[in-house]
């Protein structure tokens, strides 16, 4: 509810008078809030936001601007501000009272600009979109991103504001290479397989995460030696080898990853990630 104040005056022969001081008071009909579909993120996957807007009122509001500062914040030099999110082109729908509308225009990506909404007397209207994180996304250990969207009007007495909170996933985020030597190789000679298993996410993994290798050689290999992180792993204890099928499977909990290591250019605002790396080597001939 917004209050008023207002005061007339009288001019005459050089005199002036003034009227009472009256109060209004103005009952805001509009109100907004702001949903992100899932409450984590990656530096990979898209955020999808909701958009709720609700008038309680007995008019509808028309020419609605909605502006998304896509979770700009100021670095700790106090004056460098960076947004850690990126609007995906081409996702924006937006609904009246659960009806698909034909898009609004989106007029700026940064901040976010979205003008021409209308949202009908006692209805609502539904914004929806994707946010992708950036390089200026914070990574890590209690990370967050908080952005306000802000909805105004020439026929809003204030404007209407809402905002989220979305924090930075800490699940492990695996990738695996596979590299070969020699790549030309003769019948029963020897070869080596290693394996790069990186972690770019913020927790190492353990057993409950059931990380398992596996790999069918083929040709099948006869395995001379097998080592994790340069110690070695015993067949039955660490890992399974079928000579026939030349499939190799390693036993739950063999495989550990340690966490990423984030850090933040204090200058750019731009964060880095060191994954996390562990080597796998399979030695042996080729049967």
């Amino acid at each position: 509810m917004a209050t008023f104040f207002n005061q007339a005056t009288l001019s005459y022969n050089g005199n002036v008078a003034d009227s009472n001081i009256i109060t209004g008071r103005i009952v805001e009909t509009l109100s907004a809030s702001k949903n992100a579909l899932t409450p984590t993120y990656t530096g990979t996957d898209d955020i999808t936001y909701v958009v709720s807007v609700i008038n309680s009122g007995d008019t509808a509001f028309t020419g609605l601007t909605l502006t998304d500062n896509l979770g700009r914040y100021t670095l700790d030099d106090g004056t460098t501000e960076v947004v850690p999110l990126t609007y995906v082109n081409g996702t924006l729908n937006y609904y009246i009272n659960g009806v698909l509308q034909a898009a609004p225009n989106v007029t700026d990506i940064e901040p976010l600009t979205i003008t021409g909404i209308s949202v009908p007397a006692g209805g609502n209207a539904i914004i929806i979109y994707n946010a992708c994180p950036n390089q200026y996304a914070p990574l890590g250990e209690n990370a967050s991103i908080t952005n306000t969207v802000t909805i105004a009007g020439s026929s809003t007495v204030t404007p209407v504001t809402a905002s989220e909170t979305v924090t930075n996933s800490t699940e492990p985020e695996l990738t695996i290479s596979k590299a070969l030597e020699p790549d030309v190789v003769t019948e029963n000679s020897a070869i080596t397989y290693t394996f790069d298993i990186r972690n770019y996410g913020g927790t190492a993994t353990d057993i409950t995460d059931d990380v398992i290798f596996r790999d069918v050689f083929d040709p099948v290999l006869d395995i001379t030696s097998v080592t994790f992180n340069g110690i070695p792993w015993k067949i039955g204890t660490d890992y399974t080898y079928n000579t026939v099928t030349g499939e190799f499977v390693s036993v739950n909990g063999s495989v550990a990853v340690p966490a990423a290591t984030f850090s933040q250019d204090p200058a750019t605002g731009v964060w880095t990630t060191e994954p996390g790396v562990s080597t796998l080597v399979i030695m042996g001939t080729i049967a």
